[in-house]
């Protein structure tokens, strides 16, 4: 297939829909009213709960309409896949129902909960690297030499009218009040199944996918009219973190999304809380995705009054992340600020700072004592919007003191909150960095055999976040003339890594 604009075959693809064979193992999922979230949005939201199927995700869809089409001969070679989430225990879950060998290939970093889930539906599970991509090509290599038959997880005619299946309910259950769609992406395969089923049945409503700003593979793609490799993809929704969108699934996008939204992982985290809301359920990331875009959409579009579905993908959520998420839903919903402000070092300084926020509520406060004429305090205060926020500090500055807006900076959010108070007193040529560490022993040695004794480490923080990879934050000592030697050392480490050459937060806090 070409990387031009083909025109789908979309006839085809609703006929396999409507001949799949998903309902063998899954269930019609129901579509459920978000009652307070409506009323908030002033709009009729409603919600694709396919996060009630057995294996608490729409992935089951796909993996079953595939296996369970392919001839006598090839479901007794057995099956292979690569995954570390809610795909992997479709396969599995399918063979087991069918009968048949499966091996799944999963990153060393996949937390223990996924790997049990899978051995417990009798699949063998293949350990291998710490990414995809590694247990991709693992997979791969195992598919050539056993003649097993690979299931891909999204880029397959038969996967894709799978997933098309929750189009022909949403039809159905909607009974012709449907204005807009929002489905996630991750490969396109969800989508091109519901949108290329909802287009061709009612053009008039607009489909609309969502993706995580750091992993935007389509969006970027559908820009560009072709497909394009991300070089880096954040795995906070890692339900829908892939690199390349898939060659099947990109025509039929371009044919039938009209639009495709971004959102931040705090706007993620909002829409966790929102579902949670609505619905006493906890999803997964990607699975809160659709709502998260759907909050933008209506904000950015000012629509009312209108029909609109969003679906709920999954809910294997791994538990160590609520953390994280509890303390990001307020920012993402703009219902509370974090400022970096500098207040004068002096007996009665925090009760005159008090004093002019007036009764707003403080929600974080970290401070500690560093120099003699001035403090820096990093606060979090509850608002009521992003205008609301962004007058408080206009208010401030007003007021004299000298505040900076940390909401958007991740180094505060995710580091510098825990750190304040670490100033640093006698470092030269600081370098600051963040990583992602693979969640498995021995990342952390492999680090620091790597760097051996070339450089010293001035900072490091590192805070678990129920992902399969670690976030750290760490400082070095690098004179000018070892620049392009740490440079090299960073290419060749192998851990994803950015470099933090303007941070307003550390020049406050930790520099």
């Amino acid at each position: 297939m070409t990387e031009d604009a083909v025109s789908p075959n979309l006839d085809s693809l609703v006929r396999q829909v409507l001949t799949s064979r998903v309902y063998e193992v899954s269930k019609e999922t129901p579509l459920d009213p978000a009652n307070k979230l409506s009323r908030r949005l002033r709009n009729n939201i409603k919600l694709k709960r396919e996060d009630l199927q057995p294996i608490f995700s729409f992935k089951i869809r796909g993996a079953y309409n595939k296996i369970a089409q392919l001839s006598p001969q090839d479901q007794k070679k057995g099956i292979i896949t690569a995954s570390a989430g809610n795909h992997a225990q479709g396969v599995a879950f399918a063979a087991e129902r069918l009968g048949l060998r499966a091996i799944i290939v999963m990153p060393q970093t996949t937390a223990a909960i996924k790997i049990e889930a899978v051995r417990a539906m009798g699949a063998e599970v293949v350990l291998e690297g710490d990414s995809f991509a590694d247990a991709m090509r693992r997979c791969e290599d195992l598919a050539r030499k056993t003649g097993l038959i690979f299931v891909h997880p999204f880029d397959d005619p038969l996967v894709v009218a799978g997933q098309g299946t929750i189009g022909d309910e949403i039809l159905r259950q909607s009974r012709g009040q449907l204005d807009a769609v929002f489905v996630p992406i991750g490969g396109g395969g969800l989508i091109a199944g519901i949108a290329g089923f909802i287009k061709t049945l009612n053009p008039a409503v607009r489909m609309i996918g969502v993706e995580p700003f750091e992993a935007d593979a389509m969006y970027r793609s559908l820009e560009a009219g072709r497909r394009i490799q991300l070089d880096h993809v954040g795995i906070f929704a890692d339900g829908v973190a892939v690199r390349e969108v898939g060659e099947y699934t990109m025509p039929i996008a371009q044919a039938t999304v009209d639009e495709v939204v971004r959102v931040t992982n705090d706007e993620i985290c909002a829409a966790l809380k929102d579902i949670f809301d609505d619905t006493r359920t906890i999803m997964e990331p990607a699975g809160a995705l659709a709502i998260a875009g759907l909050k933008s959409y209506v904000a950015k579009e000012k629509i009312r009054d209108k029909h609109l579905v969003a679906l709920l993908s999954g809910a294997n959520m791994n538990f160590d992340r609520l953390r994280f998420v509890a303390e990001r839903a307020e920012l993402g919903e703009a219902r509370e600020t974090v400022l970096g402000v500098t207040i004068p070092e002096r007996p009665g300084a925090f009760r005159e700072f008090c004093s002019a926020i007036g009764r707003r509520v403080i929600t974080e406060f970290n401070y500690r004592l560093s120099q003699r004429d001035q403090a820096h305090i990093f606060v979090g205060i509850g608002t009521s919007s992003k205008d609301d926020a962004a007058k408080l500090s206009s208010s401030l500055n007003e007021l004299g003191y000298k505040t900076v807006d940390l909401s958007e900076s991740e180094v505060a959010k995710l580091h510098v909150r825990h750190m304040v108070g670490g100033h640093a007193v006698d470092t030269e040529h600081e370098l600051l960095c963040r990583f992602e560490f693979p969640e498995r022993p021995g990342a952390l040695m492999h680090f620091l055999d790597a760097l051996g004794d070339r450089w010293n480490i001035s900072l490091f923080h590192y805070r678990n976040h129920g992902a399969d990879f670690g976030r750290v934050l760490a400082g070095f000592e690098i004179p000018e003339r070892d620049r392009d030697q740490f440079t090299e050392f960073l290419e060749q480490l192998g851990y994803p890594y950015q470099l933090e050459l303007e941070s307003s937060a550390y020049d406050l806090f930790l520099s």
